[in-house]
């Protein structure tokens, strides 16, 4: 059985939580808010039309704009509430609800790999420590040979940034580029945040 990740444990102690986190980031985009400046980076890196996995998709708003923009977006989130307010909030894409240490887009009738996989929202940061290269594992191999895999959040959340490159490269992922926001900004040893840019090795 596959550990539960650290955003299912919150939401088994407060059965609100994903209702909660939904409704802000609807407030948020409702006041004019960015909340798709991941989405932007990705977009910039992408071909057009392109094939993009949202991996920890959450409520949609990374690959619903990403859709918005032409592209075709699987969305895969383990929390069915928030799978549900993509499905209202962001149509268009294939959301489906499901554990990214199981990942198996295929079984799912999704056999072509994708020319971007985007993992935002501190989504690494939450995931059980027993299935974190897995899961890495499993987003390379649905990731196209000339694709890119991004990942990006937060230190101080458990999954120091070192020990997350070790584990993509474990998993046949090397750094493309590493940046401290998704604005473009360079890494340095003492950011606070990462968006790695990975690529097939």
């Amino acid at each position: 059985m596959v550990e539960p990740s650290g955003w299912m444990r919150q939401v088994a102690a407060d059965p609100a939580h994903s209702t909660k986190y939904a409704d802000r980031f609807r407030r948020l985009a409702a006041s004019g808010a960015d909340v798709v400046g991941e989405a932007r980076l990705v977009d910039a890196m992408a071909p057009r039309g392109a094939r993009i996995l949202d991996a920890g998709s959450g409520g949609g708003r990374i690959g619903g704009h990403l859709h918005r923009l032409g592209h075709t977006v699987v969305g895969v989130d383990v929390d069915p509430v928030l799978v549900r307010a993509a499905e209202e909030d962001h149509p268009g894409p294939t959301w489906i609800t499901g554990d990214l240490a199981e990942l198996d887009l295929p079984a799912h009738g999704i056999l072509d790999p994708f020319d971007v996989v985007v993992s935002a929202g501190n989504v690494v940061a939450f995931l059980a420590p027993s299935t974190r290269r897995d899961v890495l594992a499993r987003l390379r191999k649905h990731t196209a040979p000339e694709g890119r895999v991004v990942i990006g959040y937060g230190e101080g959340r458990g999954y120091p940034f070192t020990e997350v490159l070790a584990d993509a490269e474990a998993a046949g992922l090397v750094p493309d580029v590493l940046l401290s926001t998704w604005d473009l900004r360079p890494f340095r040893t003492d950011s606070p945040f990462l968006v790695a840019v990975l690529r097939p090795a």
